[in-house]
C-alpha cells in the first residue's frame, strides 16, 4: 500500500512562496496519479492539482493557475507543490493523495472520489 508523507507548510505573507513536498513510499505501479487537496477551515476539501504517474498531464483549478506548479522528482518518488504569490484564501491543510492504480499513467483528475490513499496533511497559513 502507498504511503504519503506531506512536508513543507507554514505561515507566509501575502505575496510569498512556499514549495510542498510529497514523499511517496511505494512502488510506482501501485498507484496512478498524485493530487494535493486542501481544506480552508469550514470549508470542504477542494482538488488543487495534480499530475500523472508518467508526469505528462497536469491539471490545476482555476483559483490557483498561473500561480501553483506541481512536479514529479527524480525516480517518481516525491511530488511537489510549488505555490508563488500566496494569498489569504489560499490557507488551509494541504494533503497530497495517490490514485487507484486501476487508472491508467496518463490520469490525472481533482476529484476526491478517485484516489484512494491519502497523507496526514500540512498546515499552510498566508497571513501578516
Amino acid at each position: 500500500q502507498v504511503q504519503l508523507v506531506e512536508s513543507g507548510g507554514g505561515l507566509v505573507q501575502p505575496g510569498g512562496s512556499l514549495r510542498l513536498s510529497c514523499a511517496i513510499r511505494g512502488i510506482t505501479w501501485d498507484y496512478s496519479a498524485i493530487g494535493w487537496f486542501r481544506q480552508a477551515p469550514g470549508k470542504e476539501r477542494e482538488g488543487v492539482s495534480c499530475i500523472s504517474n508518467n508526469g505528462r498531464v497536469t491539471s490545476y483549478i482555476d483559483s490557483v493557475k498561473g500561480r501553483f506548479a506541481i512536479s514529479r522528482g527524480n525516480a517518481n518518488k516525491t511530488v511537489y507543490l510549488q505555490m508563488d504569490n500566496l494569498k489569504p484564501e489560499d490557507t488551509g491543510v494541504y494533503t497530497c493523495a495517490a490514485g487507484s492504480a486501476l487508472r491508467d499513467s496518463n490520469w490525472c483528475a481533482t476529484t476526491l472520489n478517485d484516489y484512494v490513499s491519502w497523507g496526514q496533511g500540512t498546515q499552510v497559513t498566508v497571513g501578516s
